[in-house]
């Protein structure tokens, strides 16, 4: 019997589906096991087997989208990285494109840099445009940086030289020094990563596949080696920002591939639907725990790019909004995503009004009303305040929802403190949320000049 499982972690829940030959199908949601990923799905898949009969030795492949790269970017809890570069390019980071999403706007900051000033590293070396040695490379300066680096608690170092698209020679040698030098580091190179010209896209896409690498090592590493103590022996998949695959072994190497692999898988099971239903043009809209994510079919097919953007509250692929986050130059499937959900805590700013997110409760401790430790008011609390979720429990009655508590943490951390009612507080949060979640709809629709009601008509 060929039996497949489909597995998603979210940053709050974790979500299996086990499919056999003859398309029977069972399925579990479960909370997100934030200390090790691994083991939600693991344990998961375990269960499920358990109640559809099935022995793990039987399950032939695992495939698994996952949010785990992309969280780590919004919520900056990647690796400290550290750049090695051309002397002179120092600053390519800072400098980007030069381009403001917000013309007119005084209020306007570029992000920050996945890798601060003090931790980029300028080497003597240089590579013409054409491939010619024009200053070989210095191995004393680059000493004098392996030094710096080994004296810092850098988990992962990024490497782009200039022009090294051309002639790779100078950044290999380096990879193989920093490789023997530093073997528990997760090291990326650009021509690795990205071995093509402009200096700012493959510096940064560089550089996001450093600071994420460490994250996604340890996490696939972990949930290969449960699988297979568990007995599954099938190959473990996983989902691509493009919507296509790759085995763990190759996005362990260039985790930047998979910075929207479940943004993706739903995008592809959204175009799934849509040939079902026979509708052609539909817009996607992915609610999770830590973000939202949008996108466009048209003419049954999603659409895909390579200029994106990553972090810094949005998540886009735009030609008249960019510099609102890092540049991913990587095939990946068109789409928004907004650091908002349904575990986004909500705080009082120094205005005094409701901020909600972009960081999250996760699934620990969660938000209050799921009575695990949550002490911050989040989006699921509002909700469950005004009845928009079963205030008794969710996910099929694997989470028992406590909303006392719910109204508690809204009364005392924000209506209290804005002087209004409790329901209004609710609401307040409500609708922040969604105007924020809003954001990803309209960058794929109305900031393309895209008119939403013609989409689906």
């Amino acid at each position: 019997m060929n039996v497949v499982v489909g597995a998603d972690i979210g940053g709050t829940f974790t979500d299996v589906i086990i499919v056999d030959s003859n398309s029977k199908m069972w399925s579990r949601k479960v909370l997100t096991t934030s200390d090790d990923y691994s083991r939600g799905i693991s344990e998961a898949v375990a269960e499920l087997a358990d109640a559809a009969g099935l022995s793990p030795r039987q399950i032939s492949r695992v495939v698994h989208g996952t949010t785990v790269a992309t969280n780590a970017i919004l919520e900056d809890k990647g690796a400290t990285t550290a750049l090695i570069t051309t002397r002179g390019f120092r600053d390519v980071l800072e400098l980007r494109r030069l381009r403001v999403p917000e013309l007119f706007s005084l209020h306007y900051r570029p992000p920050i840099p996945l890798v601060p000033r003090r931790r980029r590293y300028e080497v003597d070396e240089r590579i013409g445009a054409q491939g010619q040695i024009v200053s070989p490379l210095n191995t004393e300066s680059l000493e004098t940086a392996i030094e710096s680096i080994a004296g810092d608690e850098v988990g992962a170092i990024a490497v782009c030289f200039l022009h090294s698209y051309r002639n790779p020679g100078h950044e290999a040698e380096v990879g193989r020094m920093l490789r023997a030098r530093f073997p528990r580091k997760f090291i990326s190179l650009s021509i690795e990563v990205l071995p093509e010209i402009r200096e700012y896209e493959r510096t940064s896409t560089t550089v996001i596949n450093a600071y994420v690498g460490p994250v996604v090592h340890a996490y696939l590493n972990s949930l290969t080696n449960r699988l297979k103590r568990g007995g599954i022996d099938g190959p473990l998949d996983i989902m691509k920002s493009d919507g296509g695959i790759m085995s763990a072994e190759v996005a362990i190497r260039t985790p930047a591939q998979m910075i929207e692999s479940g943004p993706a898988a739903g995008v592809i099971a959204s175009a799934r639907l849509a040939k079902l239903t026979g509708r052609k043009n539909l817009i996607t809209f992915d609610m999770g725990g830590t973000t939202a994510k949008a996108s466009v079919l048209e003419n049954g097919l999603p659409t895909w790019t390579t200029e994106y953007e990553v972090g810094e509250g949005i998540t886009l692929s735009s030609k008249l909004t960019k510099g609102r986050g890092h540049a991913l130059r990587l095939p990946v499937i068109d789409l928004a995503e907004v650091g908002a959900g349904g575990g986004s805590i909500v705080r009082i700013d120094d205005g005094g009004g409701i901020k909600v997110g972009p960081d999250s409760s996760g699934p620990q401790p969660g938000p209050a009303c799921y009575d695990i430790g949550g002490t911050e008011p989040t989006v699921t609390d509002a909700n469950v305040v005004l009845g928009y979720l079963n205030p008794h429990q969710l996910a099929g009655g694997n989470l028992k929802i406590n909303s006392t508590l719910a109204s508690d943490v809204i009364s005392e951390r924000v209506a209290k403190p804005t002087g209004t009612s409790l329901e209004e507080a609710a609401l307040g949060i409500h609708q922040i949320a969604n105007a924020t979640m809003i954001r990803a709809i309209k960058a794929v629709t109305t900031y393309r000049g895209r008119d939403p009601p013609g989409i689906l008509r």
